[in-house]
């Protein structure tokens, strides 16, 4: 289900973002070594006593040259519109501003919950200038120090007090939830359109099963598939055209819903950072993805362009080299059922569960080809492996010592799996875990 989003918001200088550091800790900057992952720092999961959320730094946003309140009112318009929860933040040591009042404003209008914290309250002397600012009227401001990290439990508390009710999943599990995410104009809505074209069996459209998304259902040769589209993703504000960056936020909704991604690429001009970027945050929700080349008829061809093109994508993407990829031209309406082997398949893969016994011979096997590394003389042993999630297919290893576990290893080990068992279109997550 979709993680609930909270915003950080307020006027420049006020510390969002030693905030938005310290409440997602130490999972921005530790994530997994895989290369070619450009990241944004915009958005983290973060997580409080047993609720994970996604956290929004709107500081991070610079709208070209647009004059300061300009900036202000951009970010908070952005907040509202994402989060479920807002974290709005002023500064003890300024005092009330006009800025601050400004965000105010736009913030009553907005309907959304919202939670004043108070920063810089570094100590308890200055806890009582907080009272000016009740006249916000956000009822009790929590105060906070982001540089000794001081009265966050609380304010998280009540942050996690106004998350929405999770919703049950309103398909049955053989029906396959896709999204379709890209920048814009690689012509997402125009694939959306093509696979949903008069010759489809739309069965219905179900609005508000999620807030804000719209999801659309239909088969095709006998499977169910329901395509998961944020209202986002075809809503085009002036704001978010300006951020490509939040782009993405939109569809990270769609993302976490979803079993199988399908991540577009325009052929006509080729790969740019922001496509590694968007298909990095389907990566790291571990979702299974097909890549799709969209507007394949726009580009001159020879006998060699396919390849060509294939191995530049599998050069720019190193980390999807799990992920199928289509040709396709969703104007034209070519090449659109080679589509429906990949994503069948990548659902498939998503869930595949194999057997304790023939996933340790294949592991057995693997170490005798290519024996596990020493370090400083000593060896890793690899005593037991076993299959503990689906959706991506996660394995835990038992070994002697975990970091003698290396990186190149573990990759090799995940590729022996995988040509074992087909695991294509699907991440395959390795943990190693020392034995007791």
């Amino acid at each position: 289900m979709t993680k609930p989003v909270v915003a950080i918001v307020g006027r420049p200088n006020v510390g969002k973002s030693t905030i938005f550091n310290r409440v997602v800790g130490e999972r921005v900057s530790i994530v997994e070594d895989t290369p070619g992952v450009t990241r944004d720092r915009i958005y983290a999961s973060g997580e409080w006593l047993t609720h994970d959320f996604n956290l929004i730094d709107t500081g991070g946003i610079e709208i070209g040259d647009a004059p300061f309140q300009a900036q202000i009112r951009a970010q908070a318009e952005i907040a509202i519109d994402e989060a479920d929860v807002i974290i709005f933040m002023v500064n003890v040591r300024e005092g009330l501003s006009q800025s601050d009042e400004m965000v105010a404003q736009m913030l009553y209008k907005s309907k959304k919950p919202v939670v004043l914290a108070v920063n810089k309250v570094d100590n308890l002397e200055m806890k009582n200038d907080i009272y000016d600012f009740y006249s916000l009227g956000f009822g009790d401001p929590y105060p906070i120090s982001g540089s000794h990290g001081l009265g966050l439990g609380d304010l998280l508390d009540e942050v996690v007090k106004h998350f929405p009710k999770e919703e049950p999943d309103p398909y049955d599990e053989h029906t396959i939830k896709l999204s379709i995410i890209g920048r814009p104009n690689v012509g997402k809505s125009s694939l959306i359109n093509a696979l949903l074209g008069e010759e489809r069996v739309i069965v219905s459209n179900i609005a508000g099963t999620t807030r804000d998304a719209i999801d659309t259902e239909y088969s095709y040769e006998g499977q169910d598939y329901v395509l998961i589209d944020t209202a986002g993703m075809r809503k085009k504000g002036k704001i978010y055209e300006t951020t490509e960056k939040y782009s993405v936020l939109r569809a990270l909704k769609a993302i976490e819903r979803s079993n199988v991604v399908l991540v577009v690429i325009d052929a006509e001009q080729g790969i740019i950072e922001q496509d590694k970027r968007v298909a990095g945050y389907a990566h790291e929700e571990g979702k299974a993805i097909v890549i799709v080349v969209n507007k394949w008829d726009t580009v001159d061809k020879d006998s060699n362009t396919m390849k060509r093109f294939t191995d530049e994508i599998r050069q720019a993407f190193q980390f999807l080299d799990y992920a199928q990829i289509a040709f396709i031209s969703a104007k034209e309406k070519q090449r659109l059922t080679t589509l429906f082997p990949y994503i069948n398949e990548a659902s498939e893969n998503h869930k595949k569960r194999v057997k304790s016994s023939t996933l340790n011979e294949v592991v057995t096997d693997a170490i005798t080809m290519n024996p596990t590394p020493t370090d400083k003389g000593r060896r890793l042993n690899v005593f037991y492996t076993t299959q503990v999630a689906i959706e991506p297919p996660t394995f835990i290893v038992f070994v002697n010592d975990v970091e003698l576990m290396h990186f190149s290893y573990k990759r090799y080990l995940e590729n022996q799996i995988r040509s074992a068992f087909g695991f294509e279109g699907t991440p395959v997550h390795i943990v190693p875990r020392k034995r007791n």
